[in-house]
C-alpha cells in the first residue's frame, strides 16, 4: 500500500520469515536487521522522490523496538527542503526513526 502528496509518503511493508539475512541475526529468535530496515525506508524515498535525489547521509537514526521476520510496519516520509526524516512503526509502535540528508542528482 502507498500513499503520497508532494510532503508525505507512506509504505508498508513485510520482511518475510524467509530472508536469507535472518538465519544469522539471531539463530532460533530472529529479528529484522536494522540496515534491511533502513534499506525499505531507502527504496520508499527513491520511489518516492525519483531519480533526481540521492540521499547522501544518515545523519540521526535511532532504533527503537526490534521488527520480527513476518511483522507489517508502515514507513513514514516527510520532507522539508534537503532533510528526509522518516519514522517505521508496526502496531502504533515506533521502530525506527531518524533523518536522511538528500543532495540533487544533475544529468552527466
Amino acid at each position: 500500500m502507498i500513499f503520497h502528496d508532494d510532503t508525505r509518503h507512506r509504505v508498508v511493508f513485510t520482511i518475510p520469515a524467509d530472508h536469507p539475512a535472518l538465519p544469522g541475526h539471531f539463530p532460533g529468535d530472529p529479528v529484522v536487521p536494522g540496515v534491511l530496515i533502513l534499506d525499505e525506508v531507502r527504496l520508499a524515498a527513491e520511489h518516492w522522490l525519483g531519480s533526481g535525489h540521492a540521499i547522501r547521509r544518515l545523519p540521526q537514526g535511532k532504533f527503537v523496538a526490534p521488527m520480527l521476520p513476518g511483522e507489517t510496519a508502515t514507513i513514514e516520509l516527510s520532507r522539508a527542503g534537503s532533510t528526509l526524516s522518516f519514522s517505521v512503526t508496526r502496531d502504533e509502535v515506533i521502530v525506527a526513526k531518524g533523518t536522511f540528508e538528500l543532495s540533487t542528482v544533475t544529468a552527466s
